[in-house]
């Protein structure tokens, strides 16, 4: 009876043990494998930090700066990492499956192989960002910038690109199944080796000579045209 009572004891103690980790979480040292899930970290900087591993899902990390940062295999699932700058930061393996990244700047960032499922990206901007391999399956890329970006290889199935500057961007093998394009800038863009692109797609998009399309493809009639006033 002793015995069963010590034992009783020890599991209640360790179970306490536990759950004062998971809540003092939000108080811990930005480290590797850090669990900052559903924490308010707003405003941080953490520039240059390594963070991988890190579970950052619900999260508030918005207006931080992650320039810089590895965060290689970090999950951030519908978290919040609006205005968040992640210039030349290592996300590779990042999951940020319905985060929300409006105005956040990945320029020159790894996001080879990351979950961008339903991710919210109006306006970003990821110029020269490494997207090879990425999954941007409905994701909403209003007006983002994707200059020179590499998507070889990404899934952008009913990815909606209304107005995004995709600019000298690759796409070779990238699996654009009903994307919509409307108002995009394709000028320079590479869609040589690109799947799942039709003609509908390309009609109210800005191209011209040096935009290269799929064999079999042909520029719509209102090319070679300027961008969007808008814009």
């Amino acid at each position: 009876m002793k015995r069963r009572g010590a034992g009783g004891a020890t599991v209640a103690l360790l179970l306490m043990l536990a759950a004062g980790r998971t809540y003092a979480g939000c108080d811990d040292r930005p480290q590797a494998n850090v669990d900052w899930s559903q924490c308010d970290k707003a405003r941080l900087n953490l520039s240059g930090d390594d963070l991988s591993g890190a579970d950052f899902t619900r999260a508030d990390l918005s207006g931080s700066d992650l320039r810089k940062t590895r965060l290689a295999g970090v999950r951030a699932s519908e978290a919040n990492l609006m205005r968040t700058r992640f210039d030349a930061a290592d996300l590779s393996g990042a999951d940020l499956t319905k985060t929300a990244l409006d105005r956040s700047n990945f320029e020159g960032a790894d996001l080879s192989g990351a979950a961008l499922v339903k991710a919210q990206l109006p306006r970003a901007r990821l110029a020269k960002a490494k997207l090879v391999g990425a999954d941007l399956s409905k994701a909403e890329l209003i007006r983002a910038v994707l200059t020179d970006a590499d998507l070889s290889n990404a899934k952008l199935l009913d990815a909606y690109l209304m107005r995004t500057d995709l600019r000298h961007a690759l796409f070779a093998k990238a699996d654009l199944t009903d994307a919509i394009f409307d108002r995009a800038d394709l000028r320079g863009a590479d869609f040589s080796a690109a799947v799942g692109l039709e003609p509908d797609q390309l009609k109210n998009t800005c191209g011209d000579a040096s935009t290269r399309l799929p064999a079999g493809l042909s520029p719509p009639p209102n090319w070679p045209c300027a961008p969007d006033p808008d814009d």
